[in-house]
């Protein structure tokens, strides 16, 4: 293979451009940039015994490459950013779960709103509101910390009277009459239409809240003062007192912000400083903004256990501003990035002006660099110290209760979801080292097990993960159910290569653990480790089951056929299930079929009958 691909090396040209490495199966396992494909993509193909354990592994999964040639290197940097982004392959440097990082959102309406949304719920989110031309969505983030973004939208909230209501505004009064946020003066109301309320004034409090979030609250401070003393002149005295509680409020928070000890009252920069402790590496980020410390982000990063501080930092600013809506005049790093004047030409692109990348060596700056990589390796020894508490210990002490040697590494977590027996699905999940892997997770579609056995069903589904000999054996499985289903699971997989894997299956109210071959359940305390772990594996497989069983019942249309069949509530739903072990056959029932389900008359049968056929001529 790696012949092959020396071969096709020679034909790659030395241009500028991104290669995509390739494994066996398709997948993409690393994406990279440079400025001679050629000469790059030779150094993974080189046999050189001083290569990192990192890259002697990415080389043994190496199977192909492809490459796109651009015309100059900074397009190389910024293709590399959306392919890394679109991808996430392996081998790269990431920001960890990046797209489930908050922002807030100002929505492109013609009187916006504030959203607080992850990146992946922004497609879904979208379809809720029509833009307005002229409009463009404004976001700022990413944040890591989910409960102050919160607060902070309260706090706007409460001196911002942004609307917050859904409805689609487009000038004309509302059927409605304002909410209560109205009359609490904690929203403008321009539901009342652009008479009560013209677009332009509402942008101007937009523009406020903006400044707001943009740390900017000198330049906002100033804005309030003005217009303040306009409303005061004009003896709009309601308006002035409401700009003057706006102002208050603002100063309280302006003066509770940390000042930078820094020769520049005014300084406007990002700190970045990197952090390692253990197999763990993170990126703490200091804003500061007027020479106050706006805020500070802590970001995990994946893949970077291998990789030296260049490529790291060079990697968290890549993805970290690739998505980021403003970038500051400075940024101030604590490592040397690897093509550091390259990303200073790729930052100035994206910020339409010049922005400074500078590694302090000395001075006030150095100092700041070093107080933020301190509270970056104290929150991830914090980290650390929470991980052992709520995973590792917890998995040892698990270990010893079912008899196994060493702590289970592979847990996988067994449920069945339903409802009134019919489209049944089962769920796997599985944790790793005491974390969710959601690579592993699967589901079933239940075959042969009759409506409303859940006992079959759990059968089956362990019965057909047994039989997938490829998959990783676990070490631990747990069911999701009492007794019977801990016995129905063992009758299952007896005979099969998951036999020696020990068998546990977690009850609700109250909670206790049955174990394979002990007659009393295990009852622990309510604050048991151990008990938090299983919960949260066994809460984890219901919500995937739950998911499953919606989106097989959504696909089958049982919603359209049986719930609106005149004179059948859930009960005969149910029993017509249980009955035919299916919607689809209920729908091919005859009339005399019909007839023999407990609790449906000739008459009923009849009704039903023609509703389903008229159902089918319909469609």
């Amino acid at each position: 293979m790696l012949e092959q691909l020396k071969d096709k090396i020679q034909q790659i040209p030395a241009l500028p451009g991104v290669y995509l490495l390739k494994d066996k199966n398709g997948r993409v396992i690393y994406v990279g940039k440079a400025n001679s494909l050629r000469n790059r993509l030779k150094s993974y193909l080189a046999d050189n015994g001083t290569m990192s354990p990192r890259l002697r592994s990415l080389q043994g999964r190496l199977a192909d490459i492809e490459y796109v040639v651009t015309d100059t290197e900074v397009e190389a940097l910024i293709l590399e950013c959306n392919l890394i982004k679109e991808y996430r392959p392996r081998f790269n440097v990431n920001l960890k779960d990046d797209k489930d990082y908050p922002y807030l959102i100002l929505t492109p309406e013609l009187y916006p709103r504030m959203e607080l949304l992850r990146l992946s719920q922004r497609k879904s989110r979208r379809g809720r509101y029509k833009p307005s031309p002229g409009k463009e969505e404004q976001r700022f983030g990413p944040f890591t910390d989910v409960g102050a973004v919160r607060e902070t939208m309260r706090f706007i909230g409460s001196i911002f009277p942004l609307r917050r209501c859904r409805q689609p505004l487009n000038g004309t009064p509302a059927a409605d009459r304002p909410c209560l946020n109205f009359q609490m003066k904690r929203c403008l109301a321009p539901c009342r239409g652009e008479k009560e309320v013209s677009p332009e004034e509402y942008d101007r409090l937009v523009r406020q809240v903006v400044l707001f979030l943009q740390g900017r609250h000198g330049e906002l401070g100033k804005k309030l003062k003005e217009q303040m003393e306009e409303a005061a002149q004009e003896q709009r005295f309601e308006k002035a007192a409401a700009l003057r509680d706006r102002l208050q409020a603002l100063q309280r928070v302006a003066g509770q912000q940390q000042k930078m000890a820094l020769n520049e009252d005014d300084a406007e920069r990002d700190v970045l400083a990197l952090g390692r402790h253990g197999d763990r590496a993170a990126v703490h980020l200091f804003q500061v903004r007027s020479g106050k410390l706006l805020s500070q982000e802590h970001f995990l990063l994946t893949g970077a256990e291998d990789a030296d501080d260049e490529e790291a930092i060079a990697s968290f600013i890549k993805s970290y501003y690739n998505q980021a809506e403003s970038l500051p005049p400075e940024i101030v790093i604590s490592d040397q990035p690897n093509d550091m004047d390259l990303l200073r030409e790729w930052l100035k692109g994206k910020a339409g002006r010049k922005v400074e990348l500078r590694v302090p060596r000395r001075g006030s700056l150095k100092k700041l660099v070093e107080l933020a990589r301190r509270n970056c390796r104290l929150r991830l020894e914090e980290d650390a110290e929470q991980r052992l508490r709520k995973t590792v210990q917890p998995l040892k002490e698990l270990g010893r209760l079912v008899g196994l040697e060493a702590p289970p590494e592979r847990i996988e977590g067994f449920d069945i979801s339903h409802l009134r027996g019919g489209e049944p699905v089962g769920a796997m999940v599985v944790f790793h080292a005491g974390e969710p892997h959601k690579e592993g997770y699967r589901q079933f579609n239940i075959r042969s097990a009759r409506a409303g056995d859940d006992y079959g069903a759990l059968q089956e589904v362990l019965q057909r993960r047994a039989g997938r000999e490829t998959w990783p054996k676990p070490d631990l499985i747990l069911i999701d159910g009492g007794r019977g289903q801990l016995s129905a699971a063992g009758k299952a997989l007896a005979g099969t290569s998951l036999e020696d894997v020990p068998l546990t299956a977690l009850a609700k109210d109250p909670d206790q653990l049955f174990l394979q071959g002990a007659a009393l359940p295990v009852r622990m305390a309510a604050n048991s480790p151990v008990l938090q772990l299983l919960q949260r594996i066994r809460d984890e497989v219901h919500r995937f089951a739950i998911g499953g069983h919606r989106s097989r019942r959504s696909r089958s249309g049982i919603r359209s056929r049986l719930d609106d069949i005149p004179d059948v509530g859930p009960s005969r739903r149910a029993a017509l299930l249980r009955h035919f072990g299916s919607s689809d056959e209920v729908c091919k029932g005859s009339v005399d079929q019909l007839a023999e389900v407990p609790g449906i008359n000739r008459s009923l049968a009849e009704t039903i009958y023609r509703f389903l056929r008229s159902e089918d001529e319909g469609n």
